[in-house]
């Protein structure tokens, strides 16, 4: 694992403001001397998301699902990097070289052998698609899409003949070997047994299909997408995770569209919607690649825009999929409006019928996703009928009930006492009546989850270490009380061992705090960002600003005992089981 001097890291973390560069992905308030904010990394309401910017030892950490670390643990998560990358990373934003001694390059190598394959990989599919290969691909984008030249150059789609190992085999003509095509996901493989010895077949992962190749915000080629040209199934693939992609983060066109002028980003639910769009001249048309909306999804594009169109097919199918985009972006607080397609199940359709203009005009009508949500209540009933008016006025007073903006309420109380004829004071009763039974509910809801988790985490542990609770948070204190007191070291001597943490992640972080007070390096997060997410998590929400505590040589020494106690018991049982030369071997060890 690389690693780097003190002087660079300090200098790394000096530059590399951690509140600016959080919020950049993260909108942050103030609370006191901290900043609060929605926790990128999971599904939340309530920010529990916390940054110290002016700690001695500035960090973030989530009081929610644990994530924390300091600056380059932040970049690695949220940009899916590993720690070169993220050092990197900071070094290109903050004008630093990065060093090269002592450097394992090996995984950011590796990732960069994926992108130029890819890059080869989309350059074999559009030479097909341009050659005598390719026609039945070129007629199905120009006659079944009605895409021009300009557009199938500008997007580099291809076609992937319909061969067993045609794109194998070039790749493997430009040095790169069938584990290197796997593991990118352009070939997959077959096993078989040769003379008892396991064998690979690989084969093309995409044949007889026509191609869109998918590029990230920094124009690398990072993905793909294909389509049959008949309506065999599955109508589309797509590139499966691998070292440069990430199908949760996986969005199309957001390299084209973050450059808009437009104050907001166009969702459409394939590419092919996405680039007829872009073609009809709405360059802020983005694309979900195979799979539904996800809050890492909704917190990328709220890096790019404050404001999202979706315009998902008109179909019961898309029509779900609007509801599900909206939950996961009011989950993020990204706002939200809903186009109404008319003229066409979905985009393309309507761009073939109509025409640009009536798109953009869809675009102008354009609900919010509380008049959506109230739309599609209303929808299937008779409001001409008490029956019907009760059950829209239940239905949108349950809506209502889950805004926190009064004026909202009070305006859409309005149209609904207007619509159904009901005094408007008998609408804001029953939306307060719904608001005090889901507040009373979650409330309950909130307290079993508690529990449970905590249960859970319990268990978890247990199971895990092998050890009680006092012995586990015996664990925790010596890691927490030797990083805050680096010279309480020399009272753990040679009695304390990494043997016995049961826990991986504290022992992974008593043997990087031993290692680093023997060097005489500081302590402070940085020096711990390139260890698994787990461990980082753990320092910081045993050794933050809020859980900090100076501690006692005696305290220290306690905890040693625990640990020492645990083991020894642990050994008695483990000896009631051996026998023979196991037993006295155990037996001349004690002594």
């Amino acid at each position: 694992m690389p690693r780097f001097d003190d002087t660079f890291l300090e200098e790394l973390r000096l530059r590399s403001d951690i509140e600016q560069i959080i919020s950049a992905y993260v909108p942050l308030k103030r609370r006191g001397r901290n900043l609060v904010g929605l926790c990128p990394f999971h599904n939340e309401k309530t920010p529990s998301f916390t940054v110290y910017p002016d700690d001695a030892n500035p960090h973030f950490h989530c009081f929610g699902c644990g994530a924390g670390g300091d600056v380059i643990t932040f970049i690695r998560r949220i940009e899916n990097l590993d720690y070169v990358e993220a050092v990197r990373f900071l070094c290109e934003r903050c004008g630093m070289t990065l060093p090269q001694d002592g450097v394992d390059t090996s995984l950011a190598e590796r990732r960069q052998r994926v992108y130029e394959m890819n890059k080869e990989a989309a350059r074999f599919f559009h030479d097909t698609l341009l050659s005598p290969n390719g026609r039945a691909g070129l007629a199905y984008y120009k006659n079944a899409r009605g895409f021009s030249d300009r557009t199938i150059t500008r997007f580099g789609l291809g076609y992937a003949p319909d061969a067993w190992t045609a794109l194998r085999d070039h790749l493997r003509a430009l040095g790169y070997s069938y584990e290197e095509q796997y593991a990118a996901n352009l070939v997959g493989r077959r096993e078989k047994i040769v003379n008892g010895e396991k064998q690979f077949r690989y084969y093309d992962s995409f044949r007889g299909r026509v191609i869109v190749p998918i590029i990230d915000v920094r124009g690398r080629v990072v993905a793909f997408g294909a389509r049959v040209l008949d309506d065999s199934k599955p109508k589309y693939i797509n590139t499966a995770d691998t070292p440069v992609y990430k199908k949760s983060l996986g969005v199309f066109g957001l390299n084209l569209a973050k450059t808009t002028k437009e104050k907001n980003l166009i969702l459409v639910e394939g590419y092919m919607d996405a680039i007829s769009l872009h073609q009809a001249g709405f360059d802020n048309v983005i694309a979900c690649l195979g799979t539904a909306l996800t809050g890492e999804m909704a917190r990328l594009l709220m890096r790019y825009t404050e404001e999202v169109l979706l315009s998902y097919d008109a179909d019961e199918a898309g029509q779900k999929a609007t509801q599900r985009a909206i939950e996961v972006f009011a989950s993020v607080g990204a706002k939200v409006r809903v186009v109404k397609l008319s003229g066409g199940k979905d985009p393309d359709e309507i761009l073939r019928n109509y025409g640009p203009e009536r798109f953009r005009s869809l675009l102008g009508g354009a609900s919010n996703d509380i008049e959506f949500a109230l739309q599609k209540a209303k929808d299937g009933l008779l409001l001409d009928t008490p029956d019907g008016k009760l059950r829209y006025l239940n239905a949108a007073a349950d809506i209502l009930s889950r805004l926190s903006n009064g004026i909202a309420v009070d305006l859409y109380a309005s149209q609904l006492s207007e619509t159904l004829g009901v005094d408007k004071s008998a609408v804001l009763a029953r939306i307060r009546d719904l608001r005090r039974r889901r507040q009373r509910t979650q409330e309950k809801q909130k307290m079993q989850a508690i529990t449970q988790d905590y249960l859970r985490e319990t268990s978890r542990r247990s199971i895990r270490t092998g050890s009680g609770t006092r012995a586990l948070k015996a664990q925790e204190r010596i890691v927490a009380l030797l990083y805050a007191n680096p010279d309480f070291m020399s009272l753990a001597g040679a009695s304390l061992t990494a043997q016995d943490f049961t826990d991986p992640a504290l022992q992974a972080l008593y043997l990087r705090i031993c290692e680093l007070i023997g060097q005489n390096s500081s302590l402070d997060f940085s020096r711990f960002a390139d260890l698994g997410d787990e461990e980082m998590s753990r320092l910081v929400a045993l050794c933050g600003q809020e859980t900090m505590q100076t501690g006692s040589k005696k305290e220290f020494t306690d905890c040693i005992n625990v640990l020492k106690t645990q083991a020894s018991e642990r050994e008695n049982v483990n000896a009631a089981a051996l026998d023979g030369d196991d037993f006295r071997a155990l037996f001349q060890k004690k002594s």
